[in-house]
């Protein structure tokens, strides 16, 4: 590819001390390409939310750019600003703005109903040097029944102080140019960057489309349907299928690739390598 962009990989926090030190290899394994950052995901509650600080803590402590998911649902302004303060004395200036889903067995929203009055909160109270990523749905969000709606809250975001979004996972193109020519419209001029779902399971992959409203292209699987349990073809293809993706992506001006990469490293090393990425061999 001739085009280098920012990249970037996301991460959940593990629950093992096995998984905690094997995402320590994939995040050596994948600084390789030279990323922009590492972004964890964030456990609202308890114990899980004591993981996701764990795994920041680890990469930034690694020498690595940290960008923590902070979501809001459920939360108080001072339980927010504390985790801010957490991450602030990490040396960590980047977070990813999120509503979220409320917590099993929570009832009450909290001081917070969605992500653009985390993101007001943000710039309020903790000034401008915080680089504030917001969530973008080229297929819009599965709760929302009007893509119209659905255009103004990601506006509404940008508007409160976000610097740049990320796109929930897509494998329809067209579907990405198109949302982001409705909130170009709408004035949005910050960068939206695309976020990218290798194949590493395509069961599991298929999963969560279907639960959150992403449309797999048929062609994709009925393919992967028919190799059955031919692992390698289906390793295969789904590499062919992110990196034409990822191709077709940059040569229509996106501003960078975000990858989900599920705490694995092989299959996202591997497009990586066919875009031109560092050397992660």
């Amino acid at each position: 590819m001739a085009t280098r962009v920012p990249i970037s990989f996301e991460f959940f926090p593990p629950n093992t001390p096995a998984g905690s030190d094997k995402l320590q290899l994939v995040v050596q394994e994948l600084a390789a390409t030279r990323p922009e950052f590492f972004s964890v995901t964030y456990g609202a509650g308890g114990a899980t939310r004591e993981k996701s600080f764990a795994t920041v803590r680890a990469i930034a402590e690694a020498g690595h750019e940290a960008a923590p998911h902070l979501s809001c649902v459920g939360s108080t302004r001072a339980g927010i600003a504390e985790i801010l303060a957490q991450y602030r004395e990490l040396g960590i200036r980047r977070i990813v703005a999120l509503r979220g889903d409320l917590p099993s067995g929570m009832a009450v929203a909290g001081e917070f109903r969605h992500a653009s009055e985390l993101v007001a909160f943000i710039r309020e109270t903790q000034g401008p040097d915080w680089h504030i990523e917001v969530a973008a749905y080229p297929e819009y969000h599965p709760e929302q029944r009007y893509a119209r709606r659905d255009l103004q809250f990601f506006a509404d975001k940008v508007r409160a102080g976000a610097d740049s979004a990320i796109t929930q996972f897509f494998f329809n193109p067209e579907a990405y140019f198109h949302f982001v020519d409705e909130v170009r419209a709408l004035g949005v001029t910050v960068p939206i960057v695309p976020g990218l779902m290798p194949f590493h399971n395509f069961a599991r992959i298929a999963q969560i489309a279907a639960r959150d409203g992403i449309d797999i292209p048929r062609w994709v699987a009925l393919k992967m349907e028919g190799y059955m349990d031919d692992a390698a073809s289906i390793r295969a293809f789904g590499i062919e299928v992110v990196t034409r993706l990822a191709e077709r992506l940059v040569a229509g001006g996106a501003p960078g690739l975000h990858f989900y990469a599920l705490n694995q490293s092989a299959v996202v090393l591997e497009i990586c390598r066919r875009l031109g990425f560092g050397d992660p061999a």
